[in-house]
């Protein structure tokens, strides 16, 4: 239950409104030799593993945090359940934290495979606040996962909800372009969607639900 909560939380960051629209323009950097067609799904492959290092580094820091706090469990569920409301609320526009809202950057076509991995953490640090709600979502798991090992792979579980869209895009991306465009054109629907569910994994947290399920089932 928790894996898939995280998991659905890195795939709504992949159709969030700063990234989804960045897609097509990430495929033509991993493109590079065009006479290679493999090339974009390999360096696509290597983009998302640099960003799972970085959200899994940060992952073993959250779960640092929460066992060095483990004493004050309550008050760590308290905290970190509010911060993920106001994340919600912030995507129903109830509030406005700018914190969230990414800068697009134009970068150069990405060649060979290490480039794609140094730009998967590059990605990963410049891209953090555009998709900051779900990854902060995820990093307050982790932070009242209380250890290590659960805090890194609810970051890993998170990377995978992002990254395989991606990799999927690079394999079909000339097929997805309609559904792109329908995700693009309901986004205030989709908005209010994560927004109520940010609320409800919020809420969850701050109750100790969340805590439990996490003992439960990993």
């Amino acid at each position: 239950m928790v894996y898939l909560i995280t998991f659905l939380e890195g795939l709504i960051s992949f159709i969030s409104p700063c990234m989804l629209p960045m897609i097509p323009i990430y495929i033509t950097y991993f493109t590079g030799d065009a006479n290679k067609k493999n090339n974009t799904v390999i360096n696509s492959i290597a983009f998302v593993i640099g960003f799972t290092v970085v959200f899994c580094i940060l992952g073993i820091f959250a779960g640092t945090i929460g066992g060095l706090l483990k004493n004050y469990k309550t008050i760590v569920n308290i905290v970190c359940g509010i911060i993920v409301i106001l994340c919600g609320l912030n995507y129903l526009e109830f509030i406005n934290i700018n914190l969230f809202k990414g800068k697009k950057k134009q970068n150069k076509q990405i060649v060979g495979i290490f480039s794609a991995f140094l730009f998967g953490i590059i990605f990963a640090i410049n891209l953090t606040p555009c998709v900051g709600a779900f990854l902060g979502s995820a990093l307050m798991m982790a932070s009242v996962s209380g250890t290590i090992l659960k805090g890194i792979t609810l970051l890993f579980v998170y990377s995978l909800g992002l990254g395989i869209p991606i990799i999927a895009s690079a394999v079909l991306i000339k097929k997805l372009n309609s559904v792109f465009e329908f995700i693009k054109n309901h986004y205030k629907i989709i908005n209010n969607i994560c927004g109520i569910f940010l609320i409800i994994i919020g809420i969850t947290i701050a109750l100790g639900v969340m805590n439990n399920l996490l003992y439960s089932f990993i």
